[in-house]
């Protein structure tokens, strides 16, 4: 099943933008983990549409209705599963182009994929919709990482060219973490949200669009969990936060910039702090071999310019296989990065629970 992640916990996401509604289902939980309702609101709130003209005009409240699993303020071990109802769809506004592929989307694919059955409204199962339940069982596992010392969090580290300041590698805290999360634009810098927030308005002007880079970490994570080659730790965080719609890349620690190193400057040298092992430079990013070591955990990820634009775009019918001039329609993010920092947090909460749990160390 392709929207199945199955490892210590598993998490199976479902729905379509335009349907019903959407959901997940999260297995393997602990039990008796106490959940605020309220801190996952504010979680979700994060990646929810802004009226400031950076995102989407679909308004959606994203309030999640907890089906099961969940009883008197704890989880009870068994599935626990949340639904989010759909209210705010447009669904014509896709009539004219349900069988013409929109450049940069899945629709070409998805018809080949599942023989045209598939619901191609506002990108269907495709869509970056499918997004909010994945941050609501983020959202769930940030609160049982917390109760274990684990703080993460993310920011938007470029975006079209502009540049917020970077984590730093050796010495980001707990306390920088949560204090990006609490700004309505989700970088350091106050100059940089205003050039962004500009960037962006001028591509909505433009009827274009602009991508990014987030860069996300995770501090208090002991050292010793996860697996080498198939299971490792960047395997899992990669597997997860490439399930976010318009995600083309991801590095770990210095990335592909170690590509242009010495190995002399490239390694992390190791020494006694306070009778704790810990490496001098953290170029590894917190893992090594698959295995955390003690160290940030520390990644960016790429995501692309928003696919649907408003300019006029060559194509293909691919049921009449002729040759169209697309325009498409609908309300759509200039830029998704800013709403995409809680996805990728939210994928790193999932992958560190899950690695804790497939190693008996929650």
């Amino acid at each position: 099943m392709s929207s199945l992640f199955n490892g210590g916990i598993s998490v199976s996401i479902f729905g379509e933008s335009h349907g019903r509604g959407i959901g997940v289902v999260l297995d393997n939980l602990p039990a008796g983990e106490p959940l605020d309702p309220e801190e996952i609101e504010k979680f979700m709130a994060r990646r929810a549409a802004k009226k400031d003209g950076t995102s989407t005009l679909r308004l959606e409240k994203d309030l999640p209705e907890i089906l099961s699993g969940f009883y008197e303020g704890r989880t009870t071990g068994t599935p626990l599963a949340a639904v989010i109802f759909n209210a705010e769809q447009h669904s014509a506004d896709y009539n004219n182009i349900s069988h013409i592929a929109r450049p940069a989307h899945a629709d070409y694919t998805g018809f080949l994929r599942y023989n045209g059955a598939n619901d191609p409204r506002g990108g269907g199962h495709f869509s970056g919709r499918i997004t909010a339940p994945l941050v609501f069982a983020g959202a769930v596992c940030a609160q049982i990482l917390k109760r274990r010392g684990i703080t993460t969090g993310a920011h938007i580290r470029s975006l079209h060219g502009i540049t917020d300041e970077a984590f730093d590698p050796m010495n980001v805290t707990a306390g920088q973490l949560e204090a990006v999360k609490s700004r309505s634009f989700p970088v350091i810098s106050d100059e940089a949200e205003e050039k962004m927030r500009a960037e962006i308005l001028s591509a909505r002007e433009q009827l274009n669009s602009v991508g990014g880079v987030i860069e996300c970490a995770a501090v208090g994570m002991p050292a010793g969990v996860g697996s080498p080659m198939m299971d490792g730790l960047e395997n899992v965080i990669s597997r997860l936060v490439f399930a976010i719609p318009a995600v083309k890349g991801i590095e770990f620690g210095n990335g592909f910039g170690c590509a242009n190193m010495f190995g002399s400057e490239n390694n992390d040298e190791f020494a006694l702090r306070d009778g704790k092992i810990v490496t001098l430079t953290n170029n590894h990013g917190g893992i090594l071999g698959g295995i955390s070591s003690g160290m940030p955990v520390i990644f960016r990820t790429a995501f692309k310019p928003t696919p649907s634009i408003s300019r006029p775009q060559n194509s293909v019918d691919f049921k009449e296989m002729t040759e169209q001039e697309l325009v498409i329609k609908g309300r759509h993010d200039p830029c998704v990065v800013p709403r995409a920092v809680p996805c990728v947090e939210a994928a790193l909460n999932i992958a560190l629970v899950s690695a804790l749990s497939s190693e008996g160390k929650l």
